[in-house]
Order: structure tokens, then C-alpha cells, then sequence
């Protein structure tokens, strides 16, 4: 597909939102424009209905700050296209969006899950299983990266999390992929076979509720769902709500920047050069930083205008739709010094926007950045150079920035 010239199409006519450009890795130039030209940008129609974009730096984190003018209430994604009638999208709550009260006594159920004594006590864990995945890898040979390495490692950790049947873990991988697909594209076909599978999950994990609410409380997610005083009487949808978003949350981001880290070492080499000549704990952790926000696994959020506001000049009306585009915002050079460029040793590289800001700030950040640190720390020691040796397949998606295949070649020292 020809991806057209950000700057020959009328500013009016711009829409983001359209899954190709990410696909084909074409959205660069379209979000450079709207920065420059118009940072809060107005798009009429577009297959989800009118939105803004909202792409500059200071700008997202002023919507983000704001959660008493811009509301998650109604959602953190542009939803499906409105051409899906009323009765086929499924109603499912999340505390992500919600806002406060409600928002903060469920987030505050699940935190534990995440707080830093658990995260110390997961390390080993994460670190022995890193290495078993990389010790299997084939040796002179081509593989999928993305499914060797990126979904395994997250995936056994979120079994490990929910306390999941193991050997059936990679059905949490697939209710995630269904859960952020649109029908008709590989994924699922329609939008029934998308509920339908969402069904069951939920009755997969209705089961493991069941099991977990008659035994004395313990430390994995359905346990304190089933036992937290603010969650334990969720309706079905409310469960399955917040069970698709710990599992999306859990899994696609963190697979994503796995394969964008290694995406982003061989597109500059000389921070490979880099890496290869001190592959300390403390560089590595500033490389993860980098990782995602050069990657910005999830391209945006989504707020909805609880009355009329001015903003940078533009009048929102109650009921617009806002996306903040972390993946432009993370690209504003007037924030990021040579923002498009991947520097391992970045200074402020933990500046970024890829775990959203405020209360909606991402929960599982610290896991996420310890599973890359500790990821890269045992490749290092494995492998001299991860080489890519073809071209992404990236994900059809404006929401999910990730990969389905990333063709490599490990190169032992």
C-alpha cells in the first residue's frame, strides 16, 4: 500500500487513527506535521467517528493532569468503528477507565501485585526463566523473535501473576491479541467471534475466581480481586473488563518493547558498539528507559471533554474525544533532544510519556522495565549480536504499537 505525503493532503483531512500508517511504520511524518502545525488538531471524520489529537509533550500531560476536565469514563481507546451496530460491542468496565472514586479503591486491590518486595521476590524468577527461553533458542538459524522470546517470557509472567495454569498459558496470549484486534484482519473475523472468545475467558476465569475466593487470601491477581473489599462484588463484565486490561497491560507492552529493543540496536549499531563495551546493570537500565519510549508500546490514550474548555487555542466541547498520542509526544524535540534517534545512555531517558502521567500512570511500570533489564542482562551474556535479518511484520493497529514477526539470528560471543 502506497502511504501517501504527509504534506500533500489538506491539514483538515489528517487522520492518525488509521491503522495502515502503523502497519507500514508511515505515522512519523503525519505526527512532525501535526506538531508543527497544528498541535491540538481537530480530525472530522474518521472510521471511529471525529476525535482530537493532541501530539505535543507538555500539552498530553496537561490532559493527563486534568482528570476532572477530561474524563476516562467513556474509554481509553477510539472503540470500534462506527459502522459496528449498538447490540454487537460488549460493555466492559475497567478500572483505567474510570476516574476517582472508583478508580482508585480498584487499582489500589491489585497494586500489591506490584508493590517492590513482590517485584524483588519475582526477580529470580524472571531471571531464570529468561535464560531457559535463550538457552533453547536455535544457533544458525532463523527464528521469530516475537514468539521465541517476546510473548514467552511475558507470557509465563503473567501466568505466574494470575496464578494461570501454566501449561495453558498461551491462552492469555490469545485473549490479549483478540482483545485489542479488529475483526477482519487475521485475528478474528467478526466481531461476534471476538465476544465469543471473550466469553471465554471470562468463564475461564470465573472458574479460577471460584476456587480462589474459598481459599485464605494470596498474593496473585484473581486471589486479591476475589478477596478486596472494593472488587469482590463485580458484575461479570466489570470482571472481565479489568481482567482484559492486567492482561493486555501485562502483555502486549511489555512483549512490544522487547522486540523494539532489538529493532532499535540494529537500526543504530553504534549503541549496540556501545552496549557491547559496558553491558553494566546500570546502562542496561538506562537502555530499557530508552527502549520504550523510542518503542511507545501503546501509540495513545484516549479522554472525553466532561464540559466546553478552551485548550491551546482550540474550543473542545463537552463529549469530544481526545487522543493523547504518547507516540508523538514522545518524538517533540521542543522536550527530547534529537528525539528520533535511539541513545542507550540518554540522559533523562526516564522522561518520557509510554506509562502514561497522573493516576492512570501505568501500574506495572517497575515489572516491566525489571523484565527488559533482566532480559538484556542475560542476553548479554549469551549473545555477542541479535541480529535482524529481515524486514517486521508490525501490527495492524493505531492502538497496539507492536510486532507479529521479527526475523533474527543469535550470534554467540
Amino acid at each position: 500500500m502506497n502511504t501517501p505525503d504527509p504534506y500533500s493532503i489538506p491539514l483538515e483531512q489528517i487522520d492518525v487513527s488509521d491503522a495502515y500508517l502503523f502497519q507500514q511504520d508511515a505515522h512519523w511524518g503525519f505526527f512532525e506535521r501535526l506538531r508543527k502545525e497544528a498541535p491540538v488538531h481537530y480530525c472530522p471524520e474518521s472510521k471511529f467517528g471525529p476525535y482530537w489529537s493532541v501530539t505535543k509533550f507538555n500539552d498530553i500531560m496537561a490532559v493527563e493532569k486534568n482528570h476532572d476536565q477530561f474524563s476516562s469514563e467513556e474509554g481509553i481507546t477510539l472503540g470500534p468503528p462506527t459502522t459496528v451496530p449498538e447490540e454487537e460491542i460488549m460493555d466492559t468496565p475497567m478500572f483505567i477507565a474510570m476516574d476517582p472514586p472508583k478508580h482508585d479503591v480498584q487499582r489500589a486491590t491489585v497494586q500489591p501485585v506490584v508493590e517492590p518486595r513482590n517485584l524483588q521476590a519475582l526477580e529470580g524468577t524472571i531471571r531464570e526463566r529468561a535464560a531457559g527461553i535463550l538457552d533453547s533458542l536455535p544457533r544458525g538459524e532463523t527464528f521469530n523473535w516475537v514468539d521465541r522470546v517476546s510473548i514467552e517470557l511475558t507470557t509465563q509472567m503473567l501466568a505466574t501473576l494470575f496464578d494461570f495454569p501454566f501449561e495453558e498459558r498461551r491462552k492469555l496470549t490469545r485473549w490479549s491479541d483478540v482483545a485489542t484486534a479488529t475483526p477482519g484482519h487475521g485475528v478474528v473475523e467478526t466481531m461476534d467471534e471476538r465476544r465469543e472468545e471473550l466469553h471465554e475467558c471470562l468463564a475461564y476465569f470465573t472458574r479460577l475466581w471460584n476456587e480462589r475466593v474459598n481459599e485464605p487470601p494470596a498474593h496473585d491477581l484473581i486471589s486479591m480481586l476475589a478477596h478486596g473489599e472494593n472488587t469482590r462484588h463485580m458484575a461479570p463484565m466489570e470482571f472481565l473488563g479489568n481482567l482484559i486490561l492486567l492482561i493486555v497491560g501485562g502483555n502486549d507492552t511489555t512483549r512490544n518493547s522487547i522486540s523494539g529493543g532489538v529493532l532499535a540496536l540494529n537500526q543504530f549499531p553504534g549503541e549496540y558498539e556501545k552496549l557491547r563495551a559496558d553491558p553494566s546493570p546500570k546502562l542496561i537500565g538506562n537502555m530499557v528507559s530508552e527502549i520504550i519510549r523510542w518503542q511507545t508500546p501503546l501509540a495513545y490514550m484516549l479522554r472525553t471533554a466532561v464540559e466546553d474548555t478552551d485548550f491551546c487555542g482550540q474550543r473542545i466541547r463537552e463529549g469530544d474525544r481526545l487522543c493523547m498520542w504518547y507516540v508523538s509526544g514522545n518524538r517533540d524535540d521542543e522536550v527530547i533532544d534529537n528525539p528520533n534517534d535511539f541513545i542507550i545512555d540518554r540522559r533523562n531517558a526516564r522522561h518520557h510519556l509510554s506509562f502514561g502521567f497522573g493516576i492512570h500512570r501505568c501500574m506495572g511500570n517497575r515489572l516491566a522495565e525489571m523484565q527488559l533489564r533482566v532480559l538484556w542482562e542475560e542476553i548479554m551474556k549469551r549473545f555477542r549480536f541479535v541480529e535482524v535479518v529481515g524486514e517486521p511484520v508490525r501490527t495492524l493497529s493505531a492502538f497496539v504499537k507492536g510486532y507479529l514477526e521479527l526475523p533474527v539470528r543469535v550470534h554467540e560471543h
